[in-house]
């Protein structure tokens, strides 16, 4: 080996460093210089004559120069995740990739709640213009002299009809509504909402109350509807004039939109307080609570089988009834269920009437004021005398101006006015 030369490059690695003080070496620097490193570099600089710059702090990765003059940092020991303060994806502390950011999951769920937040209000304008297109508008409350004036909270006149419109004639030997023609009043309330906090007040007006009716004299309260003169206008006028209360909206159904309401919600539980045997109302029912579909819920508001007085029996029936369908139609488990809920406001929609100052919104409103279990009554009966062969119910005077006065005040009735 001593007769190898001593610069020899291929034997440089073989042989053994020379003796004397080992140099320090930069970290990341080869223990022993590289044919065409910096050393032989510096040396062929030097043999041609030329100015060599002093050594660079820097290293060959896979035979390339790296770039900077930072020493070599060992690979990790483990690639499961990134280290602690890492910045980018691959968890390393070097620079991240351009346009890259930190996922947020908040993000996607905020999207994704904006998204079903639009739909939902998508779907509610598009189904208040669909019920409104669909809402059949009459004129029924209009201007007069000597209207009374606008008083606090909201009143309804709620109008049921005997009208047969839309029902075929094996429906009308189903629901025993006879053969009839025309229209009459069967039902009429008067529901007060008010201002506040307070309870609304559903009151029954008999249908055979003794009334003034312009231009007809004093008769019975549903025949302002039946009157050929009369419909909706004469029939509100009269209860605006008589009860002293402004009316603010009106509302009508028949047979055949009430059995289809009563059937859209699934049908309505009613605790019948006896047994109601009636062929001609077409039921047979059994004292107790029972579920009642539509048409055994129209026979049931129907019936006069029962009672000292049948038809002021029958208004209670008939506010028993009101309360508990518009209670149910209101209740989350329909509003929130397309499966009901829509049914139901389509059919509210093709089977009532209502003044052409009422929408989609006021029947809403309606619906949720009967959630707040309303004080129910009937105007205080006085005397059921006969006038001209007719039996009618004359109303106490005193106790149901204290009645109606309480609403007109938007304060509550005296408990002494109330019907037991």
């Amino acid at each position: 080996m001593a007769d190898w030369p001593e610069d020899d490059d291929r034997t440089r690695a073989l042989r053994s460093p020379a003796p004397g003080p080992v140099p320090q070496r930069a970290a990341g620097q080869p223990a022993h210089p590289l044919p065409g490193g910096p050393a032989a570099s510096a040396r062929r600089g030097a043999s041609a004559g030329e100015e060599v710059p002093p050594p660079r702090g820097g290293s060959r990765v896979y035979g390339k120069a790296r770039s900077g003059s930072s020493p070599v940092r060992p690979l990790n020991a483990s690639s499961d995740g990134p280290r602690a303060g890492s910045g980018g994806p691959g968890g390393g502390g070097g620079p991240r990739t351009p346009g890259w950011r930190p996922k947020r999951p908040g993000r996607l769920v905020v999207r994704i709640l904006a998204g079903l937040l639009v739909v939902l209000l998508v779907v509610a304008i598009g189904g208040y213009f669909m019920i409104n297109s669909r809402l059949t508008g009459i004129e029924a409350l209009t201007d007069y002299e000597g209207r009374p004036a606008d008083t606090p909270g909201t009143n309804w006149l709620l109008v049921g009809s005997d009208s047969r419109e839309g029902l075929t004639a094996a429906q009308r030997k189903k629901l025993a509504t006879g053969k009839a023609v025309g229209r009459r009043t069967d039902t009429m309330m008067l529901l007060h909402i008010p201002d506040g906090d307070g309870r609304p007040t559903l009151v029954s007006l008999p249908r055979d109350s003794y009334v003034p009716i312009d231009g007809h004299g004093s008769n019975k309260l549903n025949a302002a509807y039946a009157f050929p003169d009369g419909g909706p206008t004469l029939l509100a006028k009269t209860v605006e004039k008589v009860t002293g209360l402004r009316l603010d909206h009106y509302m009508e159904i028949g047979f055949g939109g009430f059995v289809g309401i009563v059937d859209a919600i699934g049908g309505v539980e009613i605790d019948v307080k006896q047994a109601i045997k009636d062929p001609k109302a077409g039921i047979n029912l059994k004292k107790g609570l029972q579920l009642m579909d539509g048409g055994t819920a129209l026979g049931y508001v129907r019936t006069r089988a029962t009672g000292a007085i049948p038809d002021l029996d029958r208004t209670q029936r008939q506010r028993q009834f009101f309360s508990a369908v518009v209670k149910k139609a209101a209740s989350p488990g329909v509003l929130i269920n397309p499966f009901t809920s829509v049914p139901l406001a389509l059919s509210a929609a093709d089977s009532v009437s209502v003044g052409e100052e009422t929408g989609a919104f006021d029947l809403l409103s309606l619906g949720l004021a009967m959630g707040d279990n309303p004080v129910t009554t009937v105007v205080p009966v006085g005397s059921l005398p006969t006038i001209n062969g007719q039996a009618v119910v004359k109303w106490d005077r005193e106790k149901a101006l204290r009645l109606f006065d309480a609403l007109a005040e938007d304060k509550p009735v005296p408990k002494d006015v109330l019907a037991k």
